[in-house]
């Protein structure tokens, strides 16, 4: 995987790192069912490819992340249609980026509204220019978060503050975000990439399977379905079979930068 196009997302490989670009700037890079797929389409191809060690998503132009899910296309749906909607979106896009074997790094330029932020919360590290919005505002359209939001804000902010965002619909700015701990850095504009290719370039750095690995168990302990001290030992102990746990003791005791395979 080089360089690839679709319709409304761009992508771009840079030192390991590929950096996925909503492309929907008349829009607002709001989401629609096309571009649910084309991510899911590009995640998968990163996720084959060996040489791409972290993933960073944005939006096109300074104005917006992504601005919500592009409602005209569902605003005649009925029940049955409402819960297809958001459970392919869960699939294909938000419990995907969670649970991927890659970090991604959501940039989080300007509106982050509705199923914006809630691609921002999906992924693993959140960085925000200061001219960020964010909020969840689907109360005031007569309906709910439909792709994680209501959960995945409680375990971010906290539940007291995921009930008053969600019933009051209102945008919080950057700084509030950063304050609440939604957002793990908050930098200008100008450094926004930057910032999230310095932190894609210490982890591209990482050992590939740790990393993976680390991912799995930390989500293991939000999973009622898992005892993450559990899933922490039995993952542990499978770390002590890979290449990399031998190279890196190896590098470390002959005083050398390990060279990592990801196996």
């Amino acid at each position: 995987m080089l360089t690839m196009t679709l319709e409304n997302v761009l992508t771009e490989i840079e030192n390991q790192v590929l950096t996925i670009t909503i492309n929907r700037p008349e829009k607002l890079n709001a989401l629609n069912a096309k571009t649910i797929e084309e991510l899911h389409e590009a995640l998968i191809d990163a996720e084959n490819d060996k040489e791409i060690r972290a993933i960073i998503i944005t939006g096109s132009g300074a104005k917006s992340f992504v601005a919500g899910a592009d409602i005209a296309e569902f605003a005649n749906y009925g029940v049955e249609q409402g819960k297809l909607l958001s459970a392919t979106g869960h699939f294909k896009l938000f419990n995907f980026i969670e649970n991927y074997s890659k970090p991604v790094i959501a940039a989080v330029n300007g509106f982050a509204l509705g199923g914006g932020l809630e691609l921002a919360m999906a992924s693993h590290i959140r960085v925000a220019s200061d001219n960020a919005k964010m909020g969840l505002p689907e109360t005031s359209l007569g309906v709910i978060p439909g792709y994680g939001g209501t959960q995945r804000l409680a375990q971010l902010v906290g539940k007291g503050k995921a009930f008053e965002m969600i019933t009051t619909a209102d945008m919080i700015n950057a700084q509030d975000a950063y304050k609440w701990g939604l957002v793990n850095y908050v930098v200008t504009q100008e450094e926004l990439l930057n910032k999230c290719k310095e932190i894609a370039a210490k982890i591209a750095s990482r050992s590939p399977i740790s990393v993976k690995t680390a991912i799995k168990v930390i989500n293991a302990g939000y999973n009622n379905k898992y005892n993450g001290y559990d899933v922490e030992i039995e993952e542990f102990g499978k770390m002590f079979g890979t290449h990399d746990f031998k190279e890196g003791v190896k590098a470390f005791l002959e005083k050398r930068k390990p060279v990592f395979n990801g196996n």
